[in-house]
């Protein structure tokens, strides 16, 4: 890591969709750790986040909602800015591109990469991911659909500008070759080698037509600036780059650290040192992917129903043991696995039974043998050692770790202490030192040394759990501020006056949180999903029917649902040989015996969503028959699969 005095870190500029998850929560969480860090260590530091609020996506939303598209991204970035707040972010600045200063700097880099001669205007024509805002060639897209998202593209075409990335690829190649360590993993660098540099890098298309929620190109107004050349330049524009006051930017720039997902691995290491090549500023010293959080079966996504809300975990447990588990639980850098029951199982074993029990027993022990203030005379016991030596190497091996950005090892180390001061507890046997008087400095040793190590533990988890951290020192009887130079002066305090506190992590049963989470984790059908009061019919045309597949299914089985009072599963016959598994609200109305072997109508193509643990894959029809009474539409003779029309 650099040596500089000043540390810059940025995260991704969130699109501004409707639910930050887990996964988003997990990226900004790391890059604070990382921050917090350089900050005990003395450097200064500037910390990113933002928003991407321009583009097509936008446009198109704001539209079906009624909504300017500046109203449409106000209102959730409000949401954004309260979960970074909920999540204890320490973040500098927020930046939006819909921030004035930035748009102005976007068209001034337009501007100077205009002059240059790398940007030309053309005609795009090929294949377009709406959702990813990216173009593809007929070889890149995978059976029509988006090599990335996995969504269909459509064909596309437009007059556009252009940026000559073609020009680029010799000199990203050197330059990756120059400077090891710029795209990590390792990993990360071949594949942008071997799968998008060598086969032959194509201008990049920077500017749409079709649309207008952007920031003008400023030598055709017919233009907007296309989303990467706006959203990748919010690193130098957030620092004052091409403003009246640029000090920050000459302060902090390049950055240290731009931590990323790996699913944007290319824009930021093709588009985004090539245009900063263009512009003659120096690239950042590293862009860190890392890899994404997953859920059993795959990669959260909003369409299948299976995110994960941070605001339900957060507030249920504590945003520090929300941190702690996801910068422990999965190796920065490669793909991790999320679970309640994983996350619960952390909380219980890692931090109520190790560090905090280790608290609650040190600080009552101090204050049961000696009223609170541990005695400065104090006699050396065999073990004192080993506990001494652990504590050395759990500081070396944490600074170690964090400046490779290996925080589920660092966590790992420190948690190595934690163990070593429980298991130093069972050696010295405290509890018997104190029925004998003439033991009192040996007792009185003991609980120094738990309590030193407490001491530095609580400034090894400050960058993790910024909040825990000042709670040990204050049962410590510590005040004031700390910095990371202290986990290195083990032995130099001369003693300790505790004060009782609160448990910091109580234990939870396991069962009992696994049932709540599933109950406050599921949709809306608790409300009763087949009566939800619209404002109004909307008007649709015979293309818009056209795209509703409705089929004749036969009900094969039929069982409540666990933990949902409303729900029943159903298993249908759609006649492809495939059963099919939906969730339907009509528990009040229907019992499970009495619809095996009906004939219902299916909505077939309705995207799947997760309800109270099941996966629903269709809708079946019912009417509103009357005050509180809801009719199934059943289907009498009609084959299993026939279509409806």
């Amino acid at each position: 890591m650099s040596e500089r005095n000043t540390f810059y870190i940025t995260t991704p500029i969130y699109y501004p969709s409707d639910k930050l998850h887990i996964g988003h929560t997990y990226s900004t969480v790391s890059a604070d750790a990382q921050a917090r860090y350089q900050r005990l260590k003395g450097k200064e530091v500037f910390f990113l986040t933002g928003t991407d609020e321009h583009g097509q996506k936008i446009e198109d939303k704001a539209k079906e909602a009624g909504v300017t598209p500046k109203e449409y991204v106000d209102k959730i970035v409000a949401g954004i800015k309260d979960l970074w707040k909920l999540m204890n972010i320490s973040n500098d600045k927020f930046i939006r591109t819909t921030d004035e200063y930035h748009e102005k700097a976007v068209q001034y880099i337009f501007q100077k990469m205009y002059d240059k001669g790398d940007i030309y205007k053309g005609k795009y024509e090929g294949l377009y991911c709406k959702p990813c805002e990216s173009f593809w060639t007929e070889t890149q897209a995978v059976d029509g659909k988006c090599p990335d998202c996995g969504r269909p593209v459509y064909k596309a075409e437009e007059e556009a500008y252009f940026f000559k990335l073609s020009n680029y690829a010799d000199k990203l190649v050197k330059y990756y070759e120059e400077h090891p360590g710029f795209i990590d993993p390792v990993s990360r660098q071949n594949e942008m080698v071997n799968n998008f540099i060598k086969p032959g890098l194509q201008d990049l298309c920077i500017s749409r037509s079709s649309f207008k929620w952007g920031i003008p190109v400023p030598v055709n107004p017919d233009h907007v600036i296309y989303v990467w050349l706006d959203a990748l330049t919010n690193y130098i524009t957030a620092l004052g780059y091409a403003s009246d006051d640029d000090s920050l930017f000459k302060k902090f720039w390049p950055a240290n650290v731009q931590s990323i997902g790996k699913d944007i691995v290319r824009f930021h290491t093709i588009y985004w040192p090539a245009f900063l090549m263009s512009l003659d500023i120096p690239c950042p010293d590293k862009v860190f992917a890392h890899g994404w959080v997953l859920l059993e079966g795959g990669k959260m996504s909003k369409s299948k129903g299976n995110v994960v809300d941070p605001v339900i975990l957060a507030e249920r447990y504590g945003v520090d043991a929300l941190r702690y588990y996801l910068l422990r639980e999965m190796a920065f850098g490669a793909d991790g696995v999320f679970s309640n029951e994983k996350l619960i199982g952390r909380i219980n074993s890692d931090l109520a039974n190790d560090l905090g029990n280790l608290l609650s027993r040190t600080v009552a022990m101090v204050l049961k043998y000696f009223g609170g203030t541990i005695p400065s005379e104090r006699e050396a016991l065999e073990f004192d050692a080993k506990l001494i030596e652990t504590a050395k190497t759990a500081a070396e091996k944490a600074t170690e770790n964090l400046d490779g950005l290996n925080y589920s090892v660092a966590l790992t180390e420190i948690w190595k202490l934690i163990s070593a001061a429980n298991k130093y507890i069972d050696e010295t046997t405290p509890w018997i030192l104190a029925k004998d008087e003439s033991n009192k400095a040996k007792l009185a040793d003991v609980m120094y040394n738990l309590c030193e190590c407490l001491r530095i533990t609580s400034v090894l988890i400050a960058p993790f759990m910024p909040s825990t951290a000042p709670e040990i020192r204050k049962q410590l009887g510590i005040e004031g501020k700390f910095g990371w130079d202290e986990i290195f002066t083990y032995g130099e305090k001369e003693t300790y006056s505790v004060v009782k506190g609160d448990i910091i992590f109580p234990r939870l049963d396991l069962e009992k949180e696994l049932e709540e989470l599933a109950a406050a984790s599921a949709p809306a059908e608790e409300e009763n999903p087949l009566k939800a009061e619209i404002e109004g019919i909307a008007k649709i045309d015979i293309d818009d029917f056209a795209k509703v597949d409705l089929r004749a299914a036969k009900i094969t089985d039929c069982f409540p649902v666990k933990k949902a009072k409303k729900l029943l599963q159903l298993t249908l016959d759609v006649g492809t040989g495939e059963p099919r598994t939906v969730a339907s609200g009509i528990a009040k109305w229907y019992k499970p015996e009495d619809l095996i072997g009906k004939t219902v109508v299916l909505v077939s193509n309705l995207k799947p969503a997760v309800l109270c643990g099941v996966e629903s894959c269709g809708m079946i029809l019912a009417a509103d028959a009357g005050e509180d009474d809801v009719k199934v539409v059943f289907l009498d003779g009609v084959p299993a699969g026939s279509k409806i029309r």
